[in-house]
């Protein structure tokens, strides 16, 4: 049995750790969510598409050693399938696209469109595995439209520039991308570590970008990137990248994962409020009431999908 003084302490190491988590989930609802307004700022300067491919390679060899000095095992064989699948799906195309997307819109736009892939997942089970959707789900999806339908009726004289229509398409084409990373993950989870391959997906993808960038001539040599843009890089790769990935994995450690998942809403907020404080980007009631609404929808499809998943399991 344990003695007084050992309960006691085991009690605080527990309550030291819990609000550890707290600040370590706050952290990351934080920094997630100025990443948007990095990507801005860095974007305003050079090619996007460039500085994705800095971000993804100086990010992912941040992980790669790490993890090799953890001594943790590489992929072997047809698990490499798996890691090139997703370095297309979740970073070259999603991470890629959004970031070629904050070129043309802003910054708070496009993190609430990133926000909406849960509704891909309903569209994805309607057309492509033809399941029934719950109700709630159903219901969460059509808030979720309403609420998209909300902010663009805002932005209906925004679609006469050819620009900020180019933003909007890649932006929904980078939340496809990142569902279908979502749901082939889910399926591949139990045969690849997760969290080494995310390392290893980045520096491929950064390596695959600069390949790209480099052979349609759209890069600009490095000694032309403006400090504002370098500023950008080292600000998502430490905060955006570094940091806010094992704050991440520390509170999902100690916290229960649906109170984790609320960075996910969070984001979003952050990144309007910033971007309206930084660049005076649009800040709307439409864009208030349209993003909360969104949001919403959102919640309603993942407290859907996590019933289901709850239910499956038992």
């Amino acid at each position: 049995m344990l003695t007084e003084q050992e309960t006691f302490l085991r009690g605080k190491t527990k309550n030291n750790n819990y609000t550890k988590a707290i600040l370590a989930l706050i952290s990351v609802c934080f920094f997630w969510g100025t990443t948007w307004v990095a990507s801005r700022q860095g974007v305003k300067y050079m090619p996007p598409l460039q500085l994705a491919s800095i971000r993804q390679t100086l990010a992912g060899l941040c992980y790669i050693l790490f993890f090799t000095f953890k001594k943790k095992a590489w992929p072997k064989g047809k698990q490499w399938n798996t890691v090139l699948i997703l370095s297309l799906l979740n970073f070259f195309l999603t991470n890629g696209l959004t970031t070629w997307g904050v070129k043309y819109i802003s910054a708070g736009l496009a993190s609430i469109i990133a926000a909406i892939f849960p509704l891909w997942l309903v569209v994805i089970d309607i057309v492509w595995k033809r399941t029934k959707i719950e109700t709630k789900a159903l219901i969460g999806f059509l808030v979720g439209f309403g609420g998209i339908c909300i902010i663009f009726y805002d932005h209906l004289k925004d679609f006469f520039n050819a620009d900020f229509r180019f933003g909007i398409i890649i932006s929904f084409i980078a939340s496809l991308s990142w569902a279908l990373g979502t749901i082939y993950t889910k399926q591949q989870a139990n045969e690849f570590n997760p969290y080494f391959s995310i390392g290893l997906q980045m520096f491929i993808s950064g390596i695959a970008l600069f390949c790209t960038t480099s052979a349609t001539g759209i890069a600009i040599p490095f000694h032309q990137i403006p400090a504002q843009s370098w500023f950008a890089i080292g600000y998502l790769i430490v905060f955006g990248s570094v940091i806010s990935f094992f704050t991440y994995l520390y509170a999902l450690q100690n916290l229960p994962t649906e109170q984790v998942s609320i960075y996910a809403y969070m984001n979003p907020v952050v990144a309007v409020i910033i971007s309206a404080l930084i660049f005076r980007e649009p800040f709307t009631i439409y864009m208030i009431i349209g993003g909360l609404t969104t949001l919403l929808g959102v919640y309603m499809i993942n407290e859907a999908f996590r019933k289901e998943k709850s239910e499956g399991e038992q």
